[in-house]
């Protein structure tokens, strides 16, 4: 994933604590990075409560209760602007 940003909106919404937001440059990535969570989740006994959007539609959402994590492709994370939307929720980590 590039440009990996986690927001803190517990002060902004109850829906959850945290918003992952990633960018995958193809279909292909984004699936292989839902995957990758959703993988990643099961080791740890977190389970996925919900799953939204598909790889070719350029965004695909996890949902784990406290954590949310958005995928979008470059196209689709310009024109939704998430961090924008909650600039008010800090940021805890940008990774390029």
């Amino acid at each position: 994933a590039a440009d990996v940003v986690t927001l803190d909106i517990r002060s902004q919404s109850v829906i959850a604590d945290y918003f992952v937001i990633c960018t995958g440059n193809n279909p292909r990535q984004i699936q292989a990075i839902a995957s990758a969570v959703e993988d990643k989740l099961g080791e740890i006994n977190v389970p996925a409560k919900g799953f939204e959007g598909a790889a070719d539609t350029g965004w695909m959402l996890l949902d784990s209760g406290d954590v949310i994590v958005h995928i979008f492709g470059p196209l689709e994370r310009e024109f939704y602007r998430l961090e924008r939307l909650w600039s008010a929720a800090p940021t805890v980590v940008y990774l390029q």
